[in-house]
């Protein structure tokens, strides 16, 4: 299998489930309402927050992924729309499943040899770093998501 459907694979697991560390983004979200999403804890970031977060890299990424140009800056990745209803929270949620949805059929159609190739600049590395760390990053914030969400719940 080539590295691009191995990611490709990876990233669905970590968002559908199969995931090798036995978590995966949707288990982790099914239940919570979009008060809990909502709820800030202490100084930390909310649930829907750390999802907006996630999904702003992989949106990024995926217009590369279809010949656009990198668009993203790091000081937007937190700006969330106020989640004010269970309508706001299932729009965000559905705006993070079709983008991974998108995100891992684009994978999977590029060429092998395009992973070690310049992602949008050459300051960013190649496409290999860039993808592997939408993983990293994903699953660093998938910890952050599980402990809010033992919190709120209470």
């Amino acid at each position: 299998m080539s590295t691009p459907k191995l990611i490709a694979r990876h990233f669905r697991e970590m968002h559908e489930g199969s995931s090798m560390t036995g978590v995966h983004l949707y288990s982790l979200l099914e239940g919570v309402t979009f008060e809990q999403a909502a709820t800030k804890v202490h100084d930390f970031h909310t649930i829907a927050e750390f999802v907006f977060h996630i999904n702003y890299y992989v949106a990024a990424v995926l217009k590369v992924l279809q010949g656009g140009p990198l668009d993203a800056h790091d000081k937007f990745s937190w700006d969330c729309p106020p989640i004010n209803s269970e309508e706001d929270w299932q729009q965000l949620l559905e705006k993070c499943r079709t983008d991974a949805y998108a995100f891992a059929a684009q994978l999977e159609k590029m060429p092998e040899n395009q992973m070690q190739q310049d992602f949008a600049n050459a300051k960013y590395g190649n496409w290999h770093r860039n993808l592997l760390c939408i993983l990293e990053h994903t699953h660093y914030h998938l910890g952050q998501i599980a402990l809010t969400k033992k919190l709120v719940a209470k």
